[in-house]
This record gives structure tokens, C-alpha cells and sequence, in this order.
């Protein structure tokens, strides 16, 4: 690595403890599963509220808020009562290149998922946890999605897998927010078969950057092997829970500009 491993450690520790915060979520796509309470309407908003994590936070933030109040701000009891008549109030929904199409598909996958299940996990683990491998769990899960006949060729541009070598920025995002302990009040932890150990980093262009300069990406490209590579050098520091340095990377990169 470029610099010294303990003064990298020492580093990334100082800034988890600063970013790691509850003044993190208002400005953060994370706000809006931060609205609910009930596990499966943090399930969904939180989802949506990923996926479409692409561009400037403040109009993701605000096109969320507009989903969330075209599902009656009850996204887990809209799903699965919402009627015929409802989902013409969908139309024209847009954010960059995700549009009424994809919503409505994934509108109706949910209402399939959760008319069978209590959470969203096992929709990565597996009915009886035999997924167990991350890499794997992503690629059953994009599977799961457009295992369904309606599906849309269009809308799997919007849920990546690591079959097609993306790095699955968005997804391993979620899956944090899902899985990692609410110790600095921005994580929920209310996901209990993954475990943090398991998680991988999510790498967007701020994290990217950061991790280059300090040595932990040696890798060409951002691949999933890339956030891999990535994630194994945050396991020397913390293997229990690697990816609450994604908070470090990314306000070092966003906030500090480094």
C-alpha cells in the first residue's frame, strides 16, 4: 500500500467516528427508509430509495419523496392492497433513465414477493440461508426479480448482479443500510442471517477515488472483483465488520474533498 497500514487504519477509524452519525442521514438517499418504522416499509422505501441513488442527492432525495407519497407514504401496505386503479397515479414517474415501466414491474414483483414472505432477506439468502456467499445472494436475487413472465427486458439495467461483472454499488449500499448494527443511528440492522462480515463496499466514484490514493484498489476498472479486492483490504482492519469504512471513503471523498 502507498502509506502505512496503521496510519491508513488510524485514519479511516477517526472518520467513521465523524461520519458515522446521525447528521449523515438528511442529506443522504438514506433519509427516506428513516421515515418508517415498520421493517417491511423500511424494506421497500429502502430499496427504491437505492436503486435510484444516481446523480445529485437532493433529487434523489425529492423524487423518493414523491414515491413514497404516490404510495401513501405506507409503501409495505400499498403493496400489497393497492387496486387496478391505483397505479395509473404512476405514470409518468421518472429518475434519469429509470422510468413508469420499471416502477410498475417492480410494484408488482413486490406485491408477489410479500404476499409469500415477511422480509426482503431471504429474497438474498435463500429460503433456508443455503445462499451463502455475497456474490451469490446478488445474482439469486436480480434472478428472483425477473424470474417472473411480465418482467421487462429494460428494467434489469436497473438491478445489477455481479453475472454481468458489476460492482453493485447501489445493491451492496442497501444491503448496509439492511444488515449493518444502527450504531451511529444511519445503519438499521434489522437484517440478522446476513452478517456485517459478510457485506461487500459499496464503490461509487467518491470511494473509488479515495481507496485508489490510499493503496486499497490496485485493480484496473471497477468491477465486482474490484469492490472485492477492496472489501478484503477493510476486513485486515476491521474483519468483523469491514464496510463501515464505507462511511470514511465516502465523507473523505464527498465532504473533504481528499
Amino acid at each position: 500500500m502507498k502509506q502505512d497500514i496503521a496510519q491508513i487504519k488510524a485514519l479511516l477509524d477517526d472518520r467513521v467516528a465523524r461520519y458515522n452519525q446521525p447528521n449523515f442521514i438528511p442529506n443522504d438517499p438514506v433519509s427516506i427508509p428513516h421515515r418508517f418504522t415498520k421493517k417491511q416499509d423500511i424494506e421497500i422505501s429502502g430499496f427504491f430509495a437505492a436503486i435510484l441513488a444516481w446523480g445529485q442527492r437532493k433529487t434523489i432525495i425529492n423524487n423518493c419523496l414523491k414515491l413514497m407519497d404516490l404510495m401513501d407514504n405506507a409503501p409495505h401496505e400499498f403493496i400489497l392492497q393497492h387496486e387496478e386503479q391505483d397505479l395509473p397515479r404512476f405514470l409518468g414517474f421518472k429518475h434519469r433513465t429509470f422510468n413508469d415501466t420499471d416502477l410498475l414491474y417492480l410494484i408488482h414483483w413486490f406485491r408477489w414477493y410479500y404476499q409469500q414472505h415477511e422480509s426482503l432477506e431471504t429474497a438474498f439468502t435463500g429460503e433456508r440461508n443455503e445462499i451463502k456467499s455475497q456474490k451469490a445472494r446478488l445474482e439469486h436475487f436480480h434472478d428472483l426479480v425477473f424470474s417472473l413472465d411480465e418482467a421487462p427486458h429494460r428494467t434489469r439495467k436497473h438491478i445489477s448482479t455481479p453475472a454481468r461483472k458489476s460492482a453493485c454499488k447501489r445493491l451492496n449500499m442497501y444491503l448496509r443500510w439492511m444488515v449493518r448494527p444502527a450504531d451511529g443511528g444511519v445503519d438499521f440492522g434489522i437484517w440478522h442471517t446476513m452478517q456485517p462480515a459478510d457485506l461487500v463496499c459499496p464503490c461509487d466514484v467518491h470511494v473509488e477515488r479515495v481507496a485508489r490514493r490510499l493503496g486499497l484498489i490496485t485493480r484496473k476498472g471497477m468491477d465486482w472483483q474490484t469492490a472485492e479486492e477492496l472489501t478484503d483490504h477493510l476486513r485486515t482492519f476491521d474483519p468483523k465488520d469491514p464496510v463501515k469504512y464505507d462511511y470514511a471513503l465516502f465523507g473523505l471523498g464527498v465532504e473533504e474533498k481528499f
